[in-house]
């Protein structure tokens, strides 16, 4: 694949790439936070809080991407923006009592915290077995 090909996918091959990865929910809202929180019970639900400006939180979001391994998991995955929606970010760590991190995966359970990293110590295979 050429240097402008990289620059210029098609959605197609865009939506192609997010298939055989992550399919990502994006979290936009503290209502869709509460609903997520209460379907933990019947699905596991992982949150990666991202900011969009930040070199770390880039690098760890395409490490998690890059090393994940599509499995029969009942499990959802969540993209929270932290620029977009601070407000469900805060809303995050009150409610879950959880210090706010970016990069930070919280993995939910049943509406409890099961498992929650930050930074470099994020590592997809590790929570991939918590699944």
């Amino acid at each position: 694949m050429g240097l402008m090909d990289k620059l210029f996918r098609s959605q197609r091959d865009i939506a192609k790439d997010d298939l055989e990865g992550i399919i990502w929910e994006p979290l936009e809202s503290i209502d869709q936070f509460h609903n997520l929180v209460r379907n933990s019970k019947l699905k596991k639900k992982v949150i990666f809080k991202h900011s969009t400006r930040c070199g770390i939180s880039r690098m760890a979001l395409n490490s998690f991407e890059r090393n994940y391994v599509p499995k029969d998991q009942n499990v959802t995955y969540y993209l929270l923006d932290l620029l977009e929606n601070r407000d469900v970010s805060n809303a995050i760590a009150e409610e879950l009592n959880v210090t706010h991190q970016s990069p930070q995966v919280i993995i939910l359970d049943n509406e409890q915290v099961i498992h929650t990293e930050s930074h470099h110590g994020i590592d997809i295979k590790k929570i991939q077995e918590l699944l």
